[in-house]
């Protein structure tokens, strides 16, 4: 019985370890259980068999373990379960060719303080100083900042 209550221990522990990494990531109940369940299963081995078990079931538990936690993630069981999709994205860099400082344009919406502003026929994102700007309004670029289109509106 005794060895019995040691495996199914350090069983359970595997079992939790597997749900911290897998279902509910950082330190929750699974962690701390997982350690607890493999803290017991390691005293219980030195409480029924003494010193040399007892060591035998925690050099199992601290070098077996890790082992078989890499190859289960690193093998083809876990495939499936893992997101493979790589991020190609760009960020929509300012065209230098077509806005230049001092150029004008029109808002297209409303920028509070950030919107969609015509410029020389291309529609680009552009930012206002802070203050809000009604759609159809006359502006012009002040300032490019790398991505950033600043515009302030023409006063009449």
């Amino acid at each position: 019985m005794e060895v019995l209550t040691v495996i199914l221990l350090i069983l359970l522990g595997v079992v939790l370890l597997l749900v911290e990494f897998m279902l509910i990531p950082g330190a929750s109940i699974a962690g701390i259980g997982s350690l607890l369940a493999f803290g017991f299963g390691v005293y219980f081995s030195f409480n029924y068999w003494g010193n040399l078990a007892g060591f035998l079931t925690l050099a199992f538990v601290l070098v077996f373990v890790p082992v078989l936690l890499y190859f289960l993630f690193k093998g083809k069981a876990m495939k499936p379960m893992m997101l493979e999709s790589n991020i190609d994205g760009k960020v929509l860099t300012v065209d230098n060719e077509k806005v230049h400082v001092g150029d004008t344009g029109v808002t297209i919406g409303r920028l509070v303080p950030v919107g969609k502003v015509k410029i020389n026929g291309t529609s680009i994102e552009a930012k206002s100083k802070g203050i809000y700007i009604d759609p159809k309004t006359p502006v012009k670029v002040v300032k490019i900042e790398g991505n950033n289109v600043i515009v302030e509106p023409i006063k009449e």
